[in-house]
């Protein structure tokens, strides 16, 4: 073999391995920005469940119970404001304290977006909330009741 080939190859092979890292480290970036965090999108989030774990539970962790520490997160086990879900629609929204707003924005200028959820994922996730934890909040709220609460502070 000659050293021209030899280089050729080399070069090819680094060529090659290279870019198999960089569809790697695509695939790696998709799948840990399955919540929309890094992009703000948030369509393959459907069900409360997937929504509160993806989401949610980073700040009010896995079982509800909320957390303390370089902010106050509070509980959703036992937490007496679930009781309304208007309440909760609304915080999910426009945000309170330390939680972000989670309702869509438009013409967000940024080079990325905000997380954002439309209104069926924001009445699910707020049900689910509403119904696990140990609450019992047996009034479910649906996606029209979310868009009329848009306007609200």
């Amino acid at each position: 073999m000659s050293a021209s080939f030899k280089s050729i190859l080399l070069r090819s092979v680094m060529a090659g391995s290279m870019c198999l890292a960089c569809l790697s480290a695509v695939a790696e970036e998709e799948e840990a920005d399955r919540a929309g965090l890094i992009t703000g999108n948030t369509s393959d989030l459907v069900s409360g469940e997937q929504i509160y774990t993806q989401i949610c539970q980073g700040c009010h962790m896995p079982e509800g119970r909320g957390a303390q520490g370089a902010g106050r997160y509070p509980a959703f086990a036992g937490n007496p404001a679930l009781a309304s879900a208007n309440y909760v629609v609304v915080t999910v929204l426009n945000g309170r304290r330390n939680m972000p707003a989670f309702k869509p924005v438009e013409n967000f200028e940024f080079f990325f977006g905000p997380t954002s959820l439309n209104d069926e994922q924001v009445a699910n996730v707020v049900n689910y909330i509403r119904t696990h934890f140990g609450n019992q909040f047996d009034d479910p709220i649906s996606a029209a009741d979310v868009a009329a609460l848009h306007s609200e502070p």
